[in-house]
């Protein structure tokens, strides 16, 4: 049952950021032209999300013990800022703002092979191996460790 529904939370996402214009970079890059060609459409994507999900989550987190398929809920219980966590973060906005693309949309538009698109996921999978393989530079003693 996991599955199926995963797959349809997938689908129903996809399609949103599809009908939003999510998984236009040009839509984006406009977004994120605030002294140019500002388009503000997708402030009300984000808020419509916000609004929906805001209350969805409270009613969720104070009703339920655990998630429907899950023992627990896995939610992040580090308070501190790391330096990979900082860069990642850097390395991310300046993609986004470079290529109009984040990874979920990317995958979207992938089916309409355009140019940006096929340039753009071959490269964010070479930065997602690439972070999984990146020792973790922070001192032993922030780990947890001795």
């Amino acid at each position: 049952m996991k599955q199926p529904l995963a797959f349809l939370s997938g689908l129903i996402f996809g399609l949103g950021l599809i009908v939003s214009g999510m998984a236009n970079p040009s839509k984006v890059l406009n977004f994120l032209d605030l002294f140019g060609a500002w388009d503000p459409s997708l402030a009300f994507v984000m808020g419509g999300a916000i609004a929906v999900t805001a209350p969805s989550f409270a009613l969720l987190f104070h009703n339920l013990q655990a998630p429907l398929f899950d023992s627990k809920f896995r939610l992040p219980t580090r308070t501190d800022l790391e330096l990979k966590l900082v860069t990642g973060a850097a390395i991310f906005g300046v993609g986004w703002g470079l290529g109009g693309f984040c990874p979920g949309p990317a995958l979207t538009a992938l089916p309409l092979a355009a140019t940006g698109t096929l340039i753009f996921v071959p490269f964010m999978l070479i930065g997602i191996w690439a972070a999984r393989h990146t020792p973790d530079i922070t001192p032993a003693a922030k780990r947890g460790g001795a």
